[in-house]
């Protein structure tokens, strides 16, 4: 069968599409990941839940292909998987019949089965990569046990549970044989991995690992969770020259009363001694964040704590989403609170604030030289990133192409020449 695969929501839903792929390429099926494609045997919508907006683009996407495979042949099949099932499995049945199945997030193998398989997902080979060949994610972990009052995530994957570090070097090796530069670490919360299998936070140990024996040129670090943050990971940071000077670290908020509310286990002294730790440590670290405006309850003198907060801490990346009230979840017997227009009215001036400090700091590295890793060749431009910057969420350094023969996955040295807000430009060295 030719079977199409649209991928929505975070990274993690990107690896699960990719191992469901490496099942369905095992059982001699062809797969594609292309949301344009729609002359496919079967079309699979690997859904998000995640927050309103999200839900909401999935639902379009569901409708989307619904009308694909109402005007097009009668054997065309639309099955629909991840985390929107595992919320609302049973409402969105009943609104969309014409879905042929419905799947969960720990539902592969019946996906594989409903397209006359019985063999398990965990297939031997390497999974193939929607991602560009150059990079890709390598998942620690499934599940959350954290207890974030606004999050739906445990709700939806259940209990952490890390992969045993022995199996993530292997693939991490296999996946490095194939041709990849960048390996991107990810789960729901990084810094608990380890926990629940050897009785400790072992993120660094697997860092180290990963570092030596990996063959990786960049190794990056995603979704870290401040609380009991192992600074035996920064350590590893600062060893290692193939490990990014990179931390994707999501804070939320400043203001101690709301982290209380929020159940993240960190006040604002912690957030700022944390932060201070990793700077000492990683002098050259580039820190990426989210935040969340409009909390229920959230004053405007706490909001103007975190603009204040924003300002002081010139953080190098930074996202920022209006909460969303998600049923099941304790922040939502809070009462959304805070207007609509006034949450997006924050969100607007925090993003204000950071793109003055994205610029800044972009400006400041006119005349510097990087090493890049290019991604695509785009017009006149050939399209990379410093190791600063992570594929999809940050900056591109946009080159002159004034040699032949550079290729998505080369690296190169170039010289930055002009900056704005999200974007550099530069020639080659």
């Amino acid at each position: 069968m030719n079977i199409n695969i649209i991928t929505l929501g975070c990274s993690k839903n990107t690896v699960d599409s990719e191992n469901l792929a490496q099942g369905l390429k095992a059982k001699g099926h062809s797969v594609h990941f292309d949301r344009q494609r729609n002359d496919c045997d079967t079309t699979i919508v690997n859904t998000c839940g995640f927050i309103g907006d999200a839900k909401e683009e999935s639902v379009n996407a569901i409708l989307q292909q619904i009308a694909v495979k109402t005007r097009g042949r009668k054997s065309r099949r639309l099955l629909v998987c991840g985390c929107l099932v595992e919320r609302y499995r049973d409402e969105l049945a009943r609104e969309m019949p014409e879905v042929d199945g419905w799947f969960g997030v720990h539902e592969w193998e019946k996906i594989i089965d409903s397209i006359e398989t019985v063999e398990s997902i965990d297939s031997i080979g390497v999974r193939p990569l929607s991602t560009p060949a150059h990079y890709a994610y390598l998942k620690i972990a499934e599940g959350c046990n954290r207890s974030c009052s606004y999050c739906a995530i445990p709700l939806i994957r259940g209990a952490h549970r890390s992969r045993p570090m022995d199996d993530l070097v292997a693939e991490a090796q296999q996946l490095v044989r194939t041709g990849v530069k960048e390996l991107i670490v990810i789960s729901q919360d990084t810094t608990y991995y380890g926990l629940d299998i050897y009785g400790r936070r072992t993120l660094g140990e697997l860092l180290n690992r990963l570092a030596d024996e990996s063959g990786a040129e960049w190794i990056r670090l995603h979704y870290t969770y401040p609380t009991s943050f192992p600074e035996d990971a920064i350590d590893a940071i600062a060893r290692h020259a193939n490990i990014c000077n990179y931390i994707d670290i999501p804070l939320q908020h400043i203001n101690s009363r709301l982290l209380s509310s929020m159940q993240r286990g960190i006040d604002r002294e912690g957030t700022l001694r944390l932060l201070d730790t990793m700077r000492s440590k990683l002098p050259d670290v580039a820190i990426r964040t989210t935040l969340i405006a409009g909390y229920p309850g959230e004053t405007e003198r706490e909001f103007e704590e975190l603009k204040e907060f924003v300002r002081q801490a010139r953080f190098d990346r930074m996202g920022c989403f209006a909460y969303s009230p998600e049923e099941g979840t304790p922040a939502a017997k809070l009462g959304d609170t805070v207007p609509q227009e006034e949450k997006e009215r924050r969100v607007s001036e925090l993003m204000a604030i950071q793109e003055q400090i994205s610029l800044e700091k972009n400006q400041a590295r006119i005349g510097h030289t990087y090493r890049c890793l290019i991604d695509r060749r785009e017009g006149e431009y050939l399209v990379g990133r410093t190791e600063y910057d992570s594929p999809d969420v940050d900056d591109e350094v946009l080159i002159h192409q004034t040699k032949a023969g550079i290729r998505p996955g080369d690296f190169v040295q170039a010289t930055i020449t002009q900056a704005f807000e999200n974007d550099l430009i530069a020639q080659l060295c």
